[in-house]
């Protein structure tokens, strides 16, 4: 059986490939996902995308049989509590990432109200911060 990964990615992220390609990139998440599922094909990707933080709630709260949680919450990164707590109401360990380098852009972005809940947190690195993140799965938490 393969080890089970859950990808969580929030708000606008749906729109990567054509959402301000310089700072997000020309590829969109599926195509990335397609190239994930490939190199890390010992592991059984499960991928969720939402705008609406209650269905990402919902989908933390569920990711009991996952051996980890990679989660993007987008902007909700820096207004969520309820994301936050979801996160540490869970026992599956999560992974915060993000495409881009959030200390490089506005004020209101170097807050993160999830951060202090997750294992770990990989920023800046485009859409190869996921690849980082299953690496971590696969070599730390086997």
């Amino acid at each position: 059986m393969k080890t089970k990964i859950l990808i969580i990615n929030g708000p606008n992220l749906n729109l990567l490939g054509s959402r301000e390609p310089s700072v997000y990139g020309n590829t969109t998440f599926e195509e990335h996902l397609t190239k994930l599922k490939n190199t890390f094909s010992e592991i059984e990707l499960e991928y969720f995308q939402s705008n609406i933080e209650g269905e990402i709630i919902d989908k933390l709260h569920a990711a009991k049989n996952h051996k980890g949680v990679i989660l993007n919450a987008g902007a909700y990164t820096h207004t969520s509590i309820a994301i936050g707590d979801a996160v540490a109401a869970i026992s599956t360990p999560v992974i915060e990432v993000h495409i881009s380098n959030v200390m490089n852009r506005e004020n209101d972005r170097h807050i993160s109200k999830i951060s202090r809940h997750c294992e770990g947190i990989i920023t800046g690195f485009g859409l190869y911060s996921y690849n980082l993140a299953l690496k971590y799965f696969i070599s730390v938490k086997g």
